[in-house]
């Protein structure tokens, strides 16, 4: 029996717990899954490390799963946009079931093999493409069909998983085993098998972005203001990173369409928006190579 499946020795009477103490055993639950994801630490900085160059080179994230796992990696690909200004055509998720699976159940989705290969294949993977594949069991047959179809159209596969030695960490270039054992309901893995996942794909996600110049120091300096309170975190993050007042980091802001990273290096070098632009592409978008230069 897959560990994640076989029910917990530790919480045997949960159903007779007074609530506090029901309240506390899930909470206290939840640290195993950043224990698990701490321990694999190494694949993920290795995954990281392999997924830059290829998205430097213009490629793509693509995510595939089911379930709890699915929607965690549509969940991943839509924050990109509006954290990183990251292209909605460069964070593509594969969920089976399609799109309606995000809000409903679709049964019997994550059994079909030769959908998740045409999935995969549709999406038109290439050599510069990163694909992350999650699975708690790691043995889900959508996700190990789009897994076959990525790695035979040469896109790196990043394949996260909850059982040890599942098919999945086993086949993919790169296999991620998050092993955060039995869950307190026994087989609910979107318990702390999907608290893992997401912890996993918030970082390799995040770390990727830092890579490629979308964080200065730990500000997030290209974020897509669409909303008043980004519009208001932009302005604060321009004060903070030049140390320019209200005024004079809204006029930056408004002259360059709200790029943090242009109205920062405008106002720490003392030039127009257009020389503040140049000088960033000059850079290659990292903004501290393009203040500090």
């Amino acid at each position: 029996m897959l560990k994640t499946e076989t029910p917990s020795p530790q919480h045997p009477l949960l159903d007779q717990y007074p609530v506090p103490e029901l309240v506390a055993a899930f909470v206290d639950d939840q640290f195993n899954a950043v224990q698990a994801v701490r321990n694999a630490v190494p694949r993920i900085a290795r995954a990281v490390e392999a997924a830059v160059p290829r998205i430097e080179a213009g490629g793509r994230l693509l995510y595939v799963g089911a379930g709890t796992s699915g929607r965690l990696g549509v969940l991943d690909s839509v924050e990109l946009y509006p954290t990183f200004s990251w292209p909605h055509e460069r964070a593509v998720a594969l969920l089976a079931g399609g799109e309606s699976a995000m809000f409903v159940a679709v049964e019997g989705a994550e059994d079909d093999y030769d959908q998740g290969g045409r999935a995969m294949a549709a999406a038109q993977p290439g050599e510069r493409d990163v694909v992350l594949l999650l699975a708690a069991s790691g043995a889900t047959p959508y996700v190990l069909g789009a897994l076959h179809t990525a790695r035979a159209a040469g896109a790196l596969t990043i394949g996260l998983a909850n059982n040890a030695g599942s098919p999945l960490a086993n086949e993919a270039e790169i296999g991620i085993t998050l092993d955060t054992g039995s869950e307190i309901i026994s087989g609910s893995t979107r318990l702390k098998a999907g608290t893992s996942q997401k912890i996993a794909l918030n970082t390799i996600s995040s770390a990727i972005m830092v890579r490629l110049h979308k964080v200065y120091g730990n500000l997030m300096v290209d974020l897509k203001p669409t909303n008043a309170k980004l519009y208001a975190r932009a302005l604060r993050l321009t004060m903070h990173a030049t140390g320019a007042d209200e005024a004079a980091a809204r006029a930056a802001l408004e002259a360059c369409g709200h790029h943090v990273k242009v109205a920062i290096v405008a106002l720490r070098r003392q030039v127009p928006v257009e020389q503040a632009e140049a000088l960033l592409a000059r850079a290659g978008g990292s903004l501290r190579a393009a203040v500090d230069g």
